[in-house]
């Protein structure tokens, strides 16, 4: 059963960038976009100079709108608001989603980080525009500290979803590959966020393409 709703124009693949050696998050969202994709969420780790981080996001950002794509900033709500990005990702230890709506308006995107069924029922009362929900697999973007989902977890919190009437698009995350798409999308994820699998591939515009065509399939 697949989810059809949508909150403002949630995008199925959604494409987030990595603290890598040798690319910029800046040269990553290019290569995606050029590659389709049509949302990026820029991911930056270990950085507490906030105009360093700001000096990324403006460059990223420049992209996004060169393609007409959504960005959004990864766990900053003051850089997202200061810099009119058109949302903020919240991870499990930021600011709470009715806090963001109260500093950034109504306008903006807000997604919210779940790994678990609870985390889900959370998140939609908070009305968050979407939710993403892992970890799939284990993958090496981040250090894992929730156990892995696999198929049988993904099902299982997506059917208390649909049992439950929440309509709150689930994007899965972790480690996805395009053939595992297929199956989630036949269970109800509405999304996918990929980080790894296109930022590292040896072509990534071609990944990213392997990504969409597995979607829109």
């Amino acid at each position: 059963m697949e989810n059809t709703t949508t909150y403002k124009n949630v995008k199925r693949l959604q494409v987030i960038t990595q603290d890598l050696d040798g690319i910029s998050h800046k040269e990553q969202a290019e290569i995606a976009c050029k590659g389709g994709a049509k949302w990026i969420q820029l991911r930056v780790k270990n950085q507490s100079s906030y105009m360093i981080w700001k000096s990324i996001a403006l460059a990223t950002q420049r992209v996004c709108k060169k393609y007409g794509a959504t960005f959004i900033v990864n766990d900053n709500v003051e850089l997202a608001g200061e810099l009119e990005a058109d949302g903020v990702h919240l991870g499990e230890h930021d600011m709470l989603p009715q806090e963001a709506v109260a500093l950034l308006g109504d306008n903006f995107i807000i997604g919210g980080t779940a790994h678990s069924f609870r985390d889900i029922q959370f998140l939609s009362y908070a009305c968050v525009d979407y939710i993403g929900l892992g970890p799939f697999r284990r993958t090496s973007t981040k250090k894992l500290t929730k156990p892995t989902l696999g198929f049988s977890g993904v099902r299982g919190i997506i059917n208390q979803c649909i049992h439950e009437k929440i309509k709150t698009p689930v994007i899965s995350i972790g480690g996805l590959r395009p053939a595992d798409i297929p199956f989630l999308k036949n269970i109800g994820v509405y999304g996918f966020a990929v980080a790894s699998g296109i930022n590292q591939a040896k072509q990534p515009s071609e990944a990213c393409i392997q990504y969409l065509n597995a979607i829109s399939k």
